[in-house]
This record gives C-alpha cells, structure tokens and sequence, in this order.
C-alpha cells in the first residue's frame, strides 16, 4: 500500500508502532508519526485510537482522500474544537501528489491567482509540531559571542514586562501571549446561600444527623456540620474595540481567552458603536479559532465609539442576567466620548450599583503626566472603584492580584479628581 506523507522518525513518547497494515508499505508507520504531530500540536490521541485508525483504514480501504480523512477524524478528533487542528494538520502532513501538476496550471497565462488566505486556526501549532526539530537544530554563528556585565543592570525580563504592548514587534506579542497563559488567575472566592457538609464547621446539619442516626436505628445520633459554600463570582468585561484602541485589542482577547477557559462564569462584551456579545465565541479551547470567531462576529471593529449609549443598552438587556451574586466588572476604554456626558455618567453609575465592584482598565495611564481633562473621563471617574493601567504584562499581572484580594489604594480613582480644571 502507498505511503502518502513521510517517515516517520523514532521516538519514545507513549505511542506503540504496531506493524504494516498490508503489503510492503509504510502507511502504518506514517498513522503512528501523525498521530504523534497531533499530540505535539494539542490533541490527545493514546496507543489505542492509533490502533484502531489503522484497522479502520485497513478496512475501508484508501478509495479517495475524502474517506481516508474521515476515517482518521472520526477515530482522532474527540473534541469538536479540535476539528480545525485536525483539518490543518492532515492538510499539511497528507499532502496531495500532484503539486508538480499545480505549479503547471499556476504558470499558466490562463491561470487565475485567487486572493491572498488568511491563516488557518491552530496553523501555527501545527507548524511548530511538524517542524520543531528543523527549527532547533543549531545554526553556524558567524560572529562571535559578545559577553556583556549586566549585574548592574534592569533583567531583560522584567524590560519585557514593563514593555508597552503598542511598541512591540510580532515576535514580542507572540511572547507576551506565552507569558499571559502563563498568568495564576484570581481565586477571589465569595459566599453563596447554599451550603455543603464539613468536618470543621460550626452549624449544625439537622438532616445530616437524622440520616446518620437512621443507620443505628435511631439509638445514637452524632451531629453533622455544614458551612456556605464558596465559588468565584461572576466576572464581566465591557472591552472597547474603537479605533483609539485598536493596538491593545488582540492581546486584551488573548488574557479574556484565558481567563475564560480557566474560570467558570466569565461573559465578554465587545464595543464601539454597538455591543456584542461574544462569552460563546471564547469558550472556543483554541485561541486563533475564539479571536478568529469574535472577528467575524463584530461589525465595527476598529471604528467609532459610544460608551455611554453602549452602557445603557447593557444595563437594560444584559445587566440582570450576568450581574448577579457579587459580580465584578471590568471596564476596557479610554473613556474618550464623542456623545453626552450626560448618558454616560448616568450610566456608569447604574452599572456601579448593580455590580459588587467596578474596576476601570484605562490604557491612557501608561503616561506619566496623565490627567483627568477629558469630559468623558471626568464623567466615569466618581462611579467607579479602582483605575487602573492595562497596557502591558506588569500591569496585568497586578490586575490579577487586585482581583484575589481588596482593592489597592493606590488605585484609587478619587486622587484624579482633585485638580480642578476645564473641561476639554
């Protein structure tokens, strides 16, 4: 039977290399080297399912592509999030034999160049998973090593963690969004009105100990204790997405992406000229597919902003729903207003009372002399409880830290108030 991609290489990850389907061929041992790409690029798939994707193919045979793919998804892919990795990785690992016959027809003077693709979700993982022995293989050097003494000198870690996301090239963005995966999420834990048994508590379960007593017919009854439950609170983020905001847009998704996939009961809404909710689209487990689907999902990314009337139309149609049980909310603009004042002041002090904390993430206090001029600023500052700078990793690793315990003082957005001046 014909191989169809290449040869796999030894190694000794947990995946058993079973013997040739059928003939002289090499396809079984090309299953096993995919099946250890897929596990390098996030899947899960273990000896077994190896296994059985080989008897599968040996018994439907290879008639086209098309089957051939399916039998493989359906025996690998688990999860349906993981479809696209899979898609990409089969793709780039099964690749088709007439490309000689393409480069032909592209050639051609006849020949239509479509436009440009964007990348694919999980094309880079897969890359990395396929290609990362060429990539770590040592390149000659042909200048020599320049030691530098940097004992009296800032790390270049904690440069990196000072950097401002709007200054870094792609390279360093990529970094960041390892660096933000990385990040311990708040355990910030509130009381419910529900309780649970305990060992230590000090309130008495009457049903516990009548169930207990049951067991011995009544003759001896032990008290049972119970105490409130704990859980995190509901964590709601009002993102801005206006053109003043555009270069922190994509790296504000990546941290929502995380925090979403690690803790339960986080919605995000999206804003410029309307709001949208786009909780759905980052539950996605890979995060080029969530920030891909919230892309497609918004209609004025990039634009204009109203965050007064955005306010209003959340507090009227979303504030019962996720504001509950002690929420906290997190606020992402700049707070720079084309509308009324008016709306928005008012509206912020609605979502202040509805929401057991207001924590505002404004991106201007990355300069020094920041001052509270603009209207619309002025307007937000007296409903909100803490302002806080959202422009580069220490920033959001203190945000993380604020939200597992009290509020800073040094947050405090009252101090930005107290120089009176005009209103621009």
């Amino acid at each position: 039977m014909e191989s169809f991609g290449p040869n796999p290489s030894s190694g000794h990850d947990g995946i058993v290399v079973p013997p040739p389907v059928q003939g002289d061929g090499r396809l079984a041992d090309n299953i096993v080297h995919f099946a250890r790409v897929l596990r390098k690029a996030g899947l899960k798939p273990g000896p077994g399912a190896v296994i059985d994707a080989i008897e599968a193919v040996d018994a439907i045979g290879i008639g086209s592509r098309i089957e051939f793919h399916a039998a493989l998804s359906a025996i690998f892919v688990k999860r349906h999030e993981d479809q696209p990795v899979f898609d990409e990785a089969f793709s780039i690992f099964w690749r088709s034999r007439d490309l000689v016959a393409k480069m032909i027809a592209l050639m051609s003077p006849v020949a239509a160049i479509g436009e440009r693709q964007k990348p694919k979700a999980g094309g880079a993982r897969v890359s990395d998973a396929l290609f990362a022995d060429r990539k770590s293989e040592p390149k000659p050097r042909e200048e020599p090593d320049v030691e530098v003494d940097a004992r009296l000198t800032v790390s270049g870690q904690e440069v990196f963690r000072r950097l401002d996301f709007g200054q870094m090239t792609a390279s360093e963005l990529k970094e960041a969004r390892n660096a933000i995966e990385r990040l311990a999420m708040p355990l910030d834990l509130v009381q419910t009105r529900r309780y649970r048994s305990s060992t230590k508590g000090r309130l008495i379960d009457p049903r516990a100990s009548m169930r207990q007593s049951l067991r011995t017919g009544g003759d001896l009854m032990l008290p049972k204790f119970r105490e409130r439950r704990q859980q995190p609170p509901p964590l709601v983020i009002l993102a801005d997405i206006s053109g003043s905001m555009s270069q922190y847009t994509r790296i504000f998704l990546h941290f929502l992406h995380v925090l979403t996939e690690r803790r339960r009961r986080v919605h995000t809404f999206l804003f410029g000229t309307r709001l949208t909710n786009v909780t759905r689209q980052l539950r996605h487990r890979d995060p080029d597919e969530a920030i891909a689907q919230c892309t497609d999902a918004v209609a004025d990314w990039s634009g204009g902003t109203r965050i007064g009337e955005t306010l209003r139309l959340f507090n009227r149609h979303w504030g019962r729903r996720v504001l509950g049980q002690g929420a906290v909310v997190l606020l992402i603009t700049d707070g720079l207003e084309r509308d009324e004042v008016d709306v928005l002041s008012r509206e912020t002090d609605r979502l202040h009372r509805s929401c057991r904390r207001l924590v505002w993430l404004n991106p201007l206090l990355r300069f020094a002399g920041f001052e509270a001029r603009a209207r619309g600023v002025r307007a937000m500052l007296p409903h909100v409880d803490e302002l806080r700078s959202v422009h580069n990793l220490e920033a959001l690793s203190d945000l993380v830290q604020s939200l597992s315990g009290a509020p800073d003082r040094d947050c405090d957005p009252r101090r930005y108030l107290g120089s009176e001046r005009s209103l621009t």
